[in-house]
């Protein structure tokens, strides 16, 4: 009974890790490649498929079942211990990274395959009741399939990184290697070998878990041409500030959000082309903004007596108040007495308040997966045109309409298509390049204000010239983006394989 127990508790752990590895997989390709849709559903379906090929495999493992499901354990450690670390290298120094990862897939889940069939085969031998054997190991193994699934995105990627997370589940299996090894020594061939090879490779798995950070840094500074001066990983992204000279840039989930030689020329066009057009300007909403840049740029403005920041991520909001080098690009402007914090997301607040709003300024990351393209949809912005006074105005960053053309003008339609005025304009920012904002209001805009003089690039003749665009910066052929049929993701991951 004993020995039964164990076993149980070894398919327990291995199926949680076998499902750690499957998302950190799905995750680091979409955090590298981008198109999370895409990456989690080749993971899952190749790993389906390679379970399928270990299970196969498994009939012909006809003796040796303990030396058999140790050396599966220890490879299957190896493999999925190092899966994070060499997904990166594979993108710092190999061209076919896909290639990695799918054999990387093929091989995890070959050997997860393998892994229940021999333990099956390994209890039957002991208890002799085939039924009982079934019902009790599939349990285990769903059990830990849920834990691993929820294990991941609430603790061990929040908390411990990329790295750090596949060197623990690593040690995890290496771990059930050592149990079955040390436990039934007598039905192993080569014991002595087994206990030395799975206790080294455990301890090299704990090294790494201890120096998991060392690693982040070098390899994150491989990814990003200027030096790395912070790597933060919250629950919701990946936070990394760069520097080189005087230019510091920060970057979400390996997207540059600003760069301090020219976020200026972005914020302003952000903040005071809309604030030119809206009749008042005494309550102002901003959506994401986390950076402090947009609030920034509003408080120049003393009639704004106030501003509410949602911004989803606390990481971000307490890293850009409280770091030296950031307040001093934003001036301190998350502390300011005008400002109220909320972290929530965006959709949520729109739905739950009924604060209204003279201006709204959206501020969010690119639509590059599920979460975020919500955020672009035509029922998001009928609630950001609830949330407006009759007068009021909003304003949406949305990407580049040079460069991703398609999914500009998709979001200028999928605004219009709630029944909005919208104008469309876009500026040079060299650290991005062609930037795009959409400009609304549910009555007729016209200019209301005039410049202020505290800007650095706009000025009053160079204003109409932000609403002109060139031929192939033009497209007619979009969709409007839906909460049920998103659209605007398809049009913009293909604009980022475009331009790779």
């Amino acid at each position: 009974m004993k020995n039964y127990r164990i076993l149980m508790l070894t398919t327990l752990i291995i199926s949680g890790c076998s499902m750690v590895y499957e998302l950190i997989i799905s995750a680091v390709s979409s955090y590298l490649v981008g198109d999370s849709t895409l990456q989690y559903s080749v993971t899952i379906g190749l790993y389906m498929f390679a379970l399928g090929i270990g299970s196969f495999l498994s009939k012909f493992v006809k003796k040796e079942l303990f030396s058999s499901f140790a050396t599966v354990e220890i490879c299957i450690g190896v493999i999925g211990g190092t899966s994070s670390l060499i997904l990166f290298l594979a993108n710092l120094y190999i061209e076919s990274y896909d290639a990695v990862m799918y054999i990387e897939i093929l091989l995890i889940g070959t050997l997860a395959g393998l892994e229940i069939p021999l333990l099956t085969r390994i209890i039957e031998e002991d208890r002799k009741e085939l039924r009982l054997t079934l019902s009790s190991i599939f349990s285990f193994d769903y059990i830990g399939g849920l834990i691993g699934a929820i294990a991941f995105p609430m603790l061990l990627l929040p908390h411990l990184g990329y790295f750090a997370t596949a060197f623990l589940a690593g040690s995890f299996n290496l771990i059930c290697a050592v149990i079955i090894i040390f436990k039934f020594s007598d039905r192993l061939k080569k014991s002595m070998v087994f206990r030395i090879v799975s206790v080294v490779l455990l301890v090299l798995m704990a090294a790494g878990i201890m120096f998991s950070e060392n690693i982040s840094r070098v390899i994150e500074g491989g990814l990003y041409r200027d030096d790395v001066i912070l790597i933060e990983q919250t629950p919701y992204q990946k936070i990394v500030v760069t520097k080189h000279k005087d230019d510091l840039r920060l970057y979400i989930d390996g997207n540059c959000q600003f760069s301090s030689a020219d976020e200026y020329r972005y914020h302003e066009g952000l903040v005071h082309i809309p604030m030119l057009y809206a009749e008042k300007h005494d309550r102002v909403l901003i959506l994401g903004g986390g950076d402090g840049l947009a609030v920034r740029e509003l408080l120049k403005y003393p009639d704004v007596s106030e501003i509410t920041m949602i911004d989803l991520d606390k990481g971000m909001t307490d890293l850009c108040s409280t770091d030296r080098q950031i307040s001093a690009i934003n001036g301190g402007s998350l502390s300011s007495d005008k400002l109220t914090i909320k972290n929530m997301d965006a959709y949520e607040y729109l739905k739950e308040s009924d604060d209204i709003y003279d201006v709204i300024i959206v501020d969010l990351p690119d639509p590059n997966n599920e979460a975020l393209n919500k955020l672009y949809s035509n029922i998001f912005y009928r609630l950001c045109s609830q949330h407006l006074t009759d007068t009021g105005v909003m304003n949406v960053q949305s990407t580049s309409p040079y460069y991703a053309p398609k999914a500009f003008w998709c979001i200028s339609r999928t605004i219009e298509s709630e029944g909005m005025e919208v104008m469309p304009y876009h500026l040079q920012v060299p650290a991005f390049g062609d930037w795009g904002f959409n400009m609304a209001s549910r009555t007729e805009l016209s200019i209301k204000h005039e410049l202020l003089s505290d800007t650095r690039y706009l000025k009053a003749d160079n204003i109409d010239s932000l609403f002109c665009f060139g031929k192939d910066e033009t497209d007619d052929s979009t969709d409007i983006n839906q909460l049920t049929k998103p659209v605007l993701i398809q049009y913009y991951n293909d604009a980022v394989r475009n331009w790779e």
